[in-house]
């Protein structure tokens, strides 16, 4: 006869324990976030209130939070690119964004802090900027063809060809040298196909120093041959010889005339455009 008893109660003897660790980070970095009082997202507070050292953040629009994000070596330069990056869109002062952020030791950004995060706030809505574009970079030529999601950063806050170019100076110059200068001043993308010496070599006058995006790139196209295409997509602006038309595009430069065109959207659930956020 067996000595062995059951427990009182029909309880068992035997369980499992799952221990979830990156659960538990997540937790304890969004909770330490959830402390912090976010500032506006300007040079002066990043220059006089961040350190360059790595961390994650979080940025607001309107007091709502929107995006997570990490910087492996500096908060100060990861958060100033996107300074840059919003400066450089319509529908979005910069006022109406604030952020605040989280120093973390080098070797825990091998853990991928932001997506404990995003897991984390998964189950209470999510993050809508993480899932929409915002954090990408150049998509690559491959890319240019593609429509976006109505619910797209790019489509949401398309750039702004309105905007001067920091770095343009007013004088005699090359087209080679100016598109140089004009692709380090945007603050967006702008790709382009490199030129014959012949074109890159040709001498430029520019009339001022404060160009806006439109402007210059109206000032380039003029020295092009027609079969050398500016255009302006939703998130950036690109330049090859071609005439080809992109369902994203809303502006084509092409020998100094400009077309405006209505691009096309599509509903969010017609088309796969998965993030490519760095």
């Amino acid at each position: 006869m067996s000595q062995y008893m059951s427990p009182i109660g029909g309880g068992t003897h035997h369980s499992d324990f799952r221990l979830s660790i990156t659960k538990a980070l997540g937790d304890q970095l969004a909770a330490a976030l959830a402390t912090l009082v976010a500032i506006p997202l300007t040079e002066e507070n990043l220059n006089e209130g961040v350190d360059e050292r790595p961390g994650v953040y979080q940025l607001y629009l309107d007091g709502e939070f929107v995006y997570v994000g990490k910087a492996d070596k500096s908060l100060r330069d990861r958060l100033g690119q996107h300074l840059r990056k919003i400066s450089g869109r319509r529908d979005i002062p910069l006022t109406r964004v604030t952020f605040s952020c989280l120093y973390v030791a080098e070797d825990f950004s091998a853990l991928a802090p932001e997506q404990l995060l995003i897991s984390h706030y998964k189950g209470k809505g999510g993050v809508p900027w993480n899932n929409n574009g915002f954090g990408n970079k150049d998509p690559g030529r491959q890319r240019d063809t593609t429509v976006l999601k109505e619910k797209h950063f790019d489509v949401a806050f398309p750039i702004n060809l309105d905007v001067p170019v920091p770095g343009i100076e007013a004088g005699e110059t090359t087209v080679g040298a100016f598109l140089g200068a004009l692709k380090a001043g945007l603050p967006f993308v702008f790709r382009y196909e490199k030129l014959p010496s012949r074109l890159s070599g040709e001498v430029l006058d520019v009339d001022r120093a404060d160009l806006t995006s439109d402007e210059a790139f109206r000032l380039v196209s003029a020295t092009l041959p027609a079969d050398w295409q500016i255009t302006a997509l939703r998130g950036y602006v690109i330049m090859y010889k071609e005439t080809q038309e992109y369902r994203s595009a809303w502006r084509y430069y092409r020998a100094g005339a400009v077309v405006d065109v209505t691009p096309e959207s599509i509903p969010e659930d017609a088309v796969d455009t998965p993030d490519l956020d760095e």
